[in-house]
């Protein structure tokens, strides 16, 4: 099915007002599309964006940020937000400096035997894995819940940076880790180039403000810092470690049975 068609059809079955990552979701979960590649709450923002930005009349409206609803759908407050002539709606904007980050992933569902290992996350479920192993950005360690140590990475190799955790002097001291990249995710899975360091210093600070809050998460900050619009993926287990545990549980089953 065509995205639009399958989005008005969304739309249509639910009779109100959705965010767009939970349109995104219903394709995926009701199979009206099953290549959705790796970014289909990006995808279903761009279409909304591009059918509001045409030159005919749009069958969806724009409720607020980032919901939206068939036009002729009563829409309940807040009313339908105006879109300028000369400026186009688009909820598929760019992230700014941070593009893409994972809170709490789990060590132990990372296979650590190579210097590049498979960092797998999904934007939604049902999407396409994307491999963050070459992400730039920082990253955070925790054991438990407490945060014991911060590092970055100014190239492209996260992976090797986190690998090297598992060797050195913090090997045992950590058990989860976050990431906070600046390489955002295409469609096709791939990682975009590395962006161009011309950086405003608002920014920069509204940016740090925001790693800081998702991060440690401060009990007294109610909100995330401002402008911090990254897409945040989910981990996967890399299968190479299901097979390890696989192969551990059937020898387990083995030698209870004398085998």
């Amino acid at each position: 099915m065509p995205w639009r068609e399958a989005i008005h059809r969304v739309l249509d079955e639910d009779g109100e007002p959705m965010h767009y990552s939970a349109i995104s979701q219903a394709i995926i979960d009701r199979e009206y599309r099953t290549d959705v590649g790796a970014t289909p709450s990006a995808t279903v923002a761009a279409n909304l964006s591009e059918s509001l930005r045409g030159d005919g009349p749009s069958p969806f409206v724009r409720v607020e940020r980032g919901i939206y609803a068939l036009s002729q759908q009563p829409v309940t407050a807040p009313a339908p937000v105006e879109q300028p002539a000369d400026e186009a709606v688009d909820d598929a904007e760019d992230m700014g400096l941070i593009n893409a980050f994972g809170m709490f992933w789990s060590r132990d569902r990372v296979l650590w035997k190579t210097t590049m290992p498979h960092l797998l996350g999904v934007q939604q479920s049902g999407s396409e894995p994307v491999n963050f192993t070459a992400q730039a950005g920082v990253y955070v360690l925790y054991d438990a819940n407490r945060a014991v140590y911060v590092g970055r990475t100014t190239e492209p190799r996260l992976g090797l940076r986190l690998f090297e955790h598992t060797r050195d002097r913090l090997t045992g001291r950590w058990d989860r880790f976050s990431w906070f990249g600046v390489r955002a995710v295409q469609p096709d899975g791939c990682l975009s180039p590395m962006p161009t360091p011309t950086i405003a210093i608002d920014r920069l600070i509204a940016t740090m403000e925001a790693l800081l809050i998702e991060g440690l998460e401060p009990p007294q900050n109610r909100r995330q810092g401002d402008g911090f619009n990254a897409v945040e993926f989910l981990q996967q287990t890399d299968p190479a470690v299901a097979q390890q545990r696989d192969r551990r549980l059937l020898d387990r089953l083995a030698q209870s049975a004398g085998l």
